[in-house]
């Protein structure tokens, strides 16, 4: 009987994905099995009821698409400096290697992710920890090592933690240029493959089009390029695009805008994250996240939603409330929320609204929620134009150079007072807006 050295899985984004015997033994060790139990949208499926996809399918894709996109960049070398700069590639065993490397990044970039993925992460983990500090521990000390010190040749676990996490979220270690254009390819804020997949698949799930973009023939036209000097002299190099998938990269971060705004904003999917978070704080133990190994890859969705289900119908149980609120759909409403009109009267209108309300209301009965302003400005890449020369994507396309900046301010009240609160809020948005006090709004 033949022995099947490569493997398939059928995914809806990608048709298939192909792996080899090496890297099916990773998905089948128990740490990425876990992921099929952890919701890639958190709690999004409240909102958007098809939004029910794992971490699991979406680590898949994220390896499918790392390996094509190094096939392509590593074998499409325009500017001959470039070899000099990275000379890794002149080596066929070197690229080989890495190449391993960059999909078991790929494939084992989410394992720390918590339950529910992002909700909560920030206020429920120790301070200086969050799931990429937690994915470099399982990489190091679950039984994933020895599946890789046995392959041939062994990869190297601290080099799949670099190329998986990349130079933000390890500060204090050093990266060659090579080890950062891999790991541009997986984390990149422009081409990162992790985002590519991500837009493409929450889309599909969520059931609406405004992920979607031509991705394929963005990756076909991906290269790397150098980064020039004023005087012309090759500084860096950074992983750009030919000028012909240029509408592919403008439709991607389009994409990115509108799937924010639309999707990963919506201010009911944001209040379900918040009382998930305050379940929490009352259900773990000592209201945080352990950071311990084994207690990690114990826990997933399923038992928190276990713990709601049980807590929502026993008033006595730790987080009831919280959970009633979740389970029986009683969810805070949105009271107030960010506009440019108002914000031009006042920057911290909505923090100061928040904050009378609580005066008036009580703080049980209020949540308030702030997504800082994300701008466009940082999203610049290399292109190459027909001529081979190189320019900023900024000159090039007056799309990206006019990106719209997205940010979100929320303020949610109890159910059970909203009316009274929305009145309220009526009667008295102007005068906290414009940061009058009631004494000079009634000489007026």
């Amino acid at each position: 009987m033949a022995v099947k050295i490569f493997h398939e899985i059928r995914d809806p984004i990608h048709v298939f994905i192909k792996l080899d015997s090496q890297e099916r033994e990773v998905v089948d060790s128990r740490p990425f099995q876990r992921l099929r139990h952890i919701h890639q949208l958190g709690m999004t499926y409240l909102v958007y009821p098809g939004a029910t996809h794992k971490r699991f399918e979406h680590s898949l894709g994220v390896m499918e698409l790392a390996g094509k996109v190094y096939d392509i960049v590593t074998n499409k070398i325009v500017y001959p400096e470039v070899m000099e700069l990275l000379p890794q590639l002149k080596h066929h065993d070197q690229k080989n290697y890495w190449r391993r490397v960059v999909r078991m990044a790929a494939l084992c970039h989410d394992l720390g992710h918590l339950p529910f993925s992002h909700a909560a992460e920030k206020e429920l983990l120790p301070e200086g920890w969050n799931h990429e500090h937690l994915t470099k521990e399982i990489i190091l000390k679950s039984e994933l090592k020895n599946i890789w010190g046995k392959q041939k040749p062994p990869l190297i676990p601290e080099d799949i933690i670099k190329i998986a996490l990349g130079p933000k979220e390890l500060p204090e270690e050093e990266f060659s240029t090579w080890e950062r254009i891999l790991a541009e390819i997986i984390t990149g804020d422009v081409f990162g493959v992790d985002r590519i997949d991500y837009l493409l698949r929450d889309s599909h799930h969520c059931g609406v089009a405004y992920g979607k973009f031509d991705h394929h023939r963005l990756i076909d036209t991906l290269c790397i390029l150098p980064v020039f000097s004023e005087n012309g002299k090759i500084l860096d190099v950074a992983l750009g695009i030919e000028e012909g998938g240029l509408q592919a990269a403008e439709a991607l971060l389009l994409a990115r805008y509108f799937m924010y705004t639309q999707v990963y904003f919506h201010p009911i999917r944001r209040i379900y994250d918040i009382h998930l978070r305050d379940f929490l704080v009352e259900w773990l133990e000592e209201g945080r996240f352990s950071i311990d190994i084994e207690k990690h890859l114990s826990l997933t969705d399923n038992e928190i939603t276990s713990a709601m289900l049980k807590a929502a119908y026993d008033p006595k149980a730790k987080g009831h409330i919280h959970a009633e609120r979740i389970i029986k759909r009683q969810h805070f409403k949105l009271l107030y929320q960010f506009t440019p009109e108002d914000a031009r009267v006042n920057p911290n209108a909505v923090e100061a609204i928040y904050k009378e309300a609580v005066k008036e209301f009580g703080k049980d009965h209020l949540r308030y929620d702030k997504v800082p302003y994300k701008s466009g400005k940082f999203l610049d890449f290399p292109v190459l134009l027909k001529d081979e020369r190189v320019a900023s994507a900024f000159e090039v396309s007056p799309v990206l150079a006019n990106l719209p900046a997205f940010s979100l301010e929320y303020v949610f009240a109890d159910r059970s007072l909203y009316d009274k609160a929305e009145k309220w809020l009526k009667d008295n948005r102007k005068r906290i807006i414009e940061n009058i006090t009631e004494t000079e709004e009634n000489d007026e």
